[in-house]
């Protein structure tokens, strides 16, 4: 018998489809607490403040134009 694990938005309930989705990690400064992890689908994740990282690795070459 197959088993199928299926994804659930921490934030509004909704199913996250394959390769869809994101997984936000908290972190506090206090080392103490410890971390937490939620799951959330791509409406959700959009909508969460914040700014982007940084990519890590060379920057691509430049296309000429």
């Amino acid at each position: 018998m197959a088993r199928k694990t299926v994804l659930v938005c921490d934030n509004c309930g909704k199913e996250v489809g394959d390769n869809k989705g994101a997984a936000l990690r908290i972190t506090y400064t206090d080392a103490r607490r410890g971390s937490k992890v939620a799951d959330l689908c791509d409406d959700c994740a959009g909508d969460l403040p914040g700014r982007a990282a940084a990519r890590r690795g060379r920057r691509p070459k430049a296309v000429a134009v």
